[in-house]
């Protein structure tokens, strides 16, 4: 065989899909529970479990992708439910209708939704600025910086609301949230192609880009892959961490904004374990725990899958309480997976 074919041989897109597939088991076994159930359970191939998967998968998409830079440098982001949730009621404060009953803020005037989305942003921005200058100034380790934070955020999303849900939103609003292009007017007919979807899209592009095109990107896989090897070579770490976790908190904030919407009200506890499922999904896609890999497009299978297994729980008629034990057990054993394709690489 030429050199030439060997080549050809070796970028083979359907070698790439076969090796992903070896190496994640977890993918594997979900997927192959999800034909079996398409042709042995009833509306579980439909058009309305297919819309309620898309969107579902939107929102927590854009938290994974926002948790996977802090993961490839070998930190975490705990605060990130609480960041989504604290996005969320912002929004809502700020999109109530003039004459919506018991409006948190009475003298405010309606606000044009996307200035409320630009302050929504600049609030995530500067949550995840304090993050990275916790983790990265002060040395403090991500898991117990971010923990800190989720518990101040928390705790300021429960004083702004005074612990009650928020609703009456602008009509605008929930019309942009819930907005689609060719929608099927059939009942239970093809959701279309939402907003919540091309804007997911349109972010797994940016990211894609800004990991792989970008010095930024480089950066943040050599981090990830050996900090202090990558400061000898001239990465600015501190910058850069600040850096991640500052674009992390502008895509929780993008998160919770959609989601108030796509909710129809906000509350201090939306959000709530979302930072969880994010690690799953980028752990089940490929991105190490042990840093320095991760790519796009696994995060997107990771967080299809995790959802899909969400769907089968429930169409099986599992009591919603194991769910949770079933989702951390996924956690665990990616986890557990994952460094022992890490120890073997040693």
């Amino acid at each position: 065989m030429s050199s030439k074919e060997k080549t050809v041989v070796k970028s083979n897109p359907l070698n790439g899909f076969l090796k992903y597939l070896k190496e994640n088991p977890i993918v594997d076994m979900v997927m192959v529970v999800v034909i079996i159930m398409c042709f042995t359970v009833d509306n579980f191939f439909s058009m309305s479990n297919f819309n309620n998967l898309a969107g579902n998968t939107a929102v927590r998409f854009l938290v994974a992708l926002g948790v996977s830079g802090c993961l490839i440098t070998k930190g975490t982001d705990l605060s990130a439910g609480r960041q989504v949730g604290l996005a969320a009621c912002v929004t809502g404060i700020l999109v109530q209708r003039a004459n919506a009953t018991g409006k948190v803020l009475p003298n405010l005037p309606e606000m044009n939704m996307f200035v409320v989305l630009a302050i929504v942003l600049v609030i995530g921005a500067l949550i995840g600025i304090v993050n990275g200058l916790v983790i990265a100034k002060l040395n403090v380790p991500p898991f117990i910086a971010t923990l800190g934070t989720q518990t101040i955020i928390y705790g300021t999303a429960m004083i702004m609301t005074d612990a009650q849900p928020i609703g009456y939103f602008q009509q605008a609003y929930k019309d942009f949230v819930s907005g689609a292009f060719f929608r099927s007017k059939e009942p239970g007919g093809f959701d279309g192609i939402t907003y919540l979807m091309i804007i997911a899209i349109l972010a797994g592009i940016f990211f894609w880009f800004l990991y792989n095109k970008t010095t930024h990107g480089k950066y943040m896989y050599a981090i990830g892959g050996n900090e202090n090897a990558a400061e000898v070579s001239g990465v600015n770490t501190t910058r850069s961490k600040i850096l991640i976790y500052m674009t992390a908190g502008i895509m929780y904030a993008l998160a919770g904004y959609l989601l108030a919407g796509k909710a129809g009200g906000a509350n201090s506890g939306l959000g709530t374990g979302y930072e969880l499922e994010a690690i799953a999904g980028c752990t089940i896609g490929g991105v190490s725990t042990t840093g320095g890999i991760g790519t796009v497009g696994g995060i997107l299978v990771g967080v299809l899958v995790f959802e899909l297994l969400k769907i089968v729980l429930q169409f099986l008629g599992v009591n919603p309480y194991y769910n949770y034990i079933a989702q951390g057990l996924v956690i665990v054993v990616a986890v557990a997976l994952d460094i022992r394709k890490y120890v073997k690489k040693k």
